[in-house]
């Protein structure tokens, strides 16, 4: 069997049965989708740890951060960010 068979049985699968590719297509977003998660969580915790805000307001960020997991960061980046430039 060579490798233009096996493409071509594996296509024809595909479209005999289309639901077969949806499971590896939704794994892939969802994966990709958890590793854009995690790299703004953790830039949000860099970007706080990295703020002139005092140890306190640090604290409650990180907190608030670990709390809220997805709120936390967003608004860190919204309002906490401004907030470091007006102090």
């Amino acid at each position: 069997m060579t490798i233009d068979n096996t493409f071509t049985a594996a296509a024809t699968a595909a479209v005999q049965n289309p639901q077969q590719i949806w499971g590896p297509v939704v794994a892939a977003v969802l994966v990709i989708a958890m590793l854009a998660y995690v790299i703004f969580f953790l830039a949000a915790l860099v970007s706080i740890l990295g703020s002139r805000q005092s140890g306190g307001m640090k604290l409650v960020w990180i907190i608030f951060a670990f709390c809220a997991p997805f709120l936390g960061p967003v608004l860190w980046f919204l309002v906490g960010r401004k907030q470091e430039a007006f102090t």
